[in-house]
């Protein structure tokens, strides 16, 4: 089941997505020790990488201790993806993957991201461009088409693989649906059958089941798991294990969890500083919230609290209800 990209190797094809704001350092460390098969930076801006703003070298900080770990660049200069793909290198990227998906304003409004799927001799440039300026795999991600009337994605996964595009990811939905409604796998399945590359599906994968009826309707090569893992970073080595063994994993139990969300909370603190990693960890805390007995009180209490230490106390409390109530 694993996937091997010239000489990196991705042992279970369960890869997590990315997604800005949500998978920094802190948050990819506990996916991988849990057992992902892959972790992908935030989307970086090609231009910001090189003028080496102080918030890009943070979101692509330490690659080297996450082998293998892709970095995400988004752009739509060929030059500056190149560039910005020979600097990701020296920071210890395993694997440069370009972004062709993003759908939102602030992005497609420069061109970049789901924008360039409405450009295909463009999108082939900086394709060619970032696969010929480093000697790492180069993969890509991208949605169905812009709209309806344009799903291009088995289209441009021809014109990526003559690029010399290592791997790709097709989010099952067109840049116009933005998260709404349900990804279509089956969609997917047309881009299977345009390329012989590995192939990765996106969207609305939730749990083992869903991640297999997405690989049979698609045809993919592994998953790729995004909002679902929001709250629960375990979640895809449990996916991984059911894709191998049909077994289902139970959930870490609550005294488990507390344990992990206060390491998680710790690293953000120590990441980001304690004014920011505040503001940081307050959308994390929510998530990890979800289904518990006080969920609402705590995410009044932690979203007006300053005080890590309290904060702190916050979650112990709640993992602390949570585990007296199943043992009641």
């Amino acid at each position: 089941m694993s996937i091997l990209l010239d000489g990196v190797k991705i042992e279970d094809p369960v890869i997590l997505a990315p997604m800005s704001g949500v998978t920094d350092l802190p948050f990819r460390r506990l996916v991988k020790r849990a057992g992902a098969g892959l972790v992908v930076s935030e989307m970086i801006a090609s231009e910001a990488m090189i003028r080496a703003t102080r918030r890009s070298l943070k979101m692509s900080s330490n690659c080297a201790e996450e082998f293998p770990m892709a970095v995400q660049l988004a752009g739509c200069d060929p030059d500056t993806m190149a560039e910005a793909a020979r600097l990701n290198q020296d920071r210890g990227a395993a694997i440069i993957d370009i972004n062709f998906g993003c759908p939102v304003k602030k992005v497609v409004n420069k061109q970049a991201g789901s924008a360039l799927m409405r450009d295909e001799s463009l999108a082939g440039r900086i394709l060619e461009a970032v696969v010929d300026a480093v000697p790492l795999p180069v993969t890509l991600k991208m949605r169905l088409g812009w709209d309806d009337k344009s799903r291009n994605a088995p289209r441009l996964a021809r014109i990526a693989e003559e690029a010399g595009i290592r791997m790709i990811t097709v989010h099952g939905r067109t840049r116009c649906q933005l998260y709404g409604g349900q990804a279509d796998w089956d969609a997917v399945a047309e881009v299977r059958a345009a390329t012989s590359l590995p192939l990765i599906v996106n969207g609305d994968i939730a749990d083992g089941p869903s991640a297999v009826e997405a690989m049979r309707r698609s045809g993919a090569d592994g998953v790729m798991v995004g909002r679902a893992a929001c709250g629960r970073p375990w979640l895809l080595a449990q996916i991984a294990r059911h894709l191998k063994e049909k077994a289902a994993i139970p959930d870490p139990s609550p005294e488990e969890r507390g344990k992990l969300v206060l390491e998680h909370y710790e690293a953000m603190m120590s990441y980001y500083g304690v004014e920011k990693g505040l503001r940081m960890a307050r959308k994390h805390l929510s998530w990890y919230a979800n289904g518990l007995r006080g969920a609402n009180g705590f995410r009044e209490s932690v979203n007006r609290e300053t005080d890590p230490e309290k904060v702190k106390q916050a979650i112990r409390e709640l993992f602390d209800l949570e585990t007296q109530a199943l043992a009641a």
